[in-house]
C-alpha cells in the first residue's frame, strides 16, 4: 500500500507541475491527456497532504498560491531527477531514447533544426521531436518557466538563470518586391512603408538596431503593418505592402528568382548569432543532454 501511495505521491507531483505551468486545470488536461475531474481530483488530494491551498479558484482561472509558488521549483527539480535516474539506465547500455520538446524561433526553426533532428534521430532512432515555433521572448519564458528545456532564439534575454551558446550565424536582409513602388520621393529605408515583425521578434530587434544604427528611425506613420511570422511578412512584401528586414535564408530563394530585390544598408553588419539556450540550474535528462551536445558540436552548414 505504501508503494502504491508513493507511485500517487509522484503522479500528483507531475499533475501539480502542469497545472503550474499553464494556470489552468484544462490546458493540463490536454498536455496529460487526463480528464479534467481526474485533475482537479489529483490536485485536491495534493493540497490535503500539505494541508494548504496550491491554487485559488477564481471562476474559471486559477491562480497559484504563496505556497505554489514556493513548491513548484522544488518540484520540477524532483521530476527531473527522476527522469534522468530512469535514463541513467538507458544510457548505460548507449541508448538515447525518448521524446524531444524543442522550442525554436522562426528561423531556425523552420530552416535549420528540422535537418538537425533528421540526423540526430537517424543516429538514435528511438528518438522523436516536436519542435514548438514561437518569437524569441516567448521561446526564452518557456526555458524560465520549465515548460522546455532546450530552446534556439535569434537575440538574447537578459537573465541570470539563462544559459546561452553561441549555436550559428544567420544574415539579415532588407528587401522589396520586384515591381515595388513607394508614394515617398526619398529611398525606401528611409522614408517607405515598413512592415515589421511582431514585438518579442528577434529580427524585429535587430532590424531597429540596424536602422537605428544607419541613423533611420520608424516612426509610426511609416509602419503599414505587423505580422507574426516570417511567412507573412513575405507575402506582404510580395504584395508590395512595403518593405522589411528577412533572414537571408528565408527570401534565397525570391532573390534568385528576382522576386525580391536586396536593398544595401551601407557600413552595417548584417550577421547575427543563433543562440542555443537552456536553464543554467536545470539538470537535462540524458537524450536532451545527449541532442544539446550534438548541436554544440555540428556545423549547421553540414546539414543544410
Amino acid at each position: 500500500m505504501k508503494k502504491n501511495q508513493r507511485i500517487m505521491d509522484f503522479h500528483h507531483l507531475k499533475i501539480f507541475a502542469a497545472v503550474y505551468q499553464y494556470k489552468s486545470f484544462t490546458r493540463a488536461s490536454e498536455q496529460l491527456n487526463i480528464s479534467q475531474p481526474t485533475i482537479s481530483e489529483h490536485i485536491k488530494n495534493l493540497e490535503a497532504e500539505f494541508s494548504c491551498r496550491l491554487f485559488d479558484r477564481l471562476g474559471r482561472r486559477i491562480a497559484p498560491t504563496p505556497k505554489a509558488d514556493r513548491l513548484y521549483p522544488e518540484v520540477i527539480r524532483l521530476l527531473d531527477e527522476l527522469e534522468k535516474l530512469s535514463e541513467d539506465f538507458l544510457y548505460e547500455d548507449g541508448l538515447v531514447r525518448g521524446n524531444l520538446i524543442i522550442g525554436a524561433s522562426t528561423i531556425p526553426g523552420t530552416y535549420i533544426l528540422p535537418a538537425l533532428a533528421a540526423r540526430f534521430r537517424a543516429a538514435h532512432p528511438d528518438t522523436a521531436f516536436e519542435i514548438i515555433i514561437n518569437d524569441t521572448s516567448k521561446i526564452a519564458d518557456m526555458v524560465l518557466n520549465h515548460e522546455i528545456f532546450i530552446g534556439v532564439v535569434g537575440a538574447r534575454k537578459d537573465s541570470p538563470l539563462l544559459q546561452y551558446r553561441p549555436f550559428s550565424k544567420d544574415e539579415l536582409v532588407f528587401v522589396r518586391a520586384r515591381d515595388y513602388q513607394s508614394e515617398s520621393l526619398g529611398t525606401p529605408l528611409a522614408d517607405g512603408p515598413v512592415i515589421l515583425r511582431e514585438e518579442g521578434s528577434g529580427t524585429r530587434v535587430n532590424m531597429l538596431r540596424l536602422l537605428a544604427l544607419s541613423g533611420i528611425e520608424i516612426k509610426e506613420e511609416r509602419i503599414a503593418a505587423i505580422l507574426g511570422s516570417s511567412a507573412s511578412v513575405k507575402e506582404a512584401v510580395r504584395a508590395g505592402l512595403g518593405i522589411s528586414c528577412l533572414s537571408r535564408l528565408a527570401v534565397q530563394d525570391e532573390l534568385a528568382r528576382g522576386e525580391f530585390i536586396e536593398i544595401p544598408l551601407p557600413r552595417q553588419n548584417m550577421r547575427r548569432d543563433f543562440y542555443l539556450i537552456r536553464y543554467t540550474k536545470r539538470t537535462m535528462p540524458n537524450h536532451y543532454q545527449a541532442f544539446w551536445d550534438y548541436l554544440r558540436q555540428t556545423s549547421v552548414s553540414e546539414a543544410r
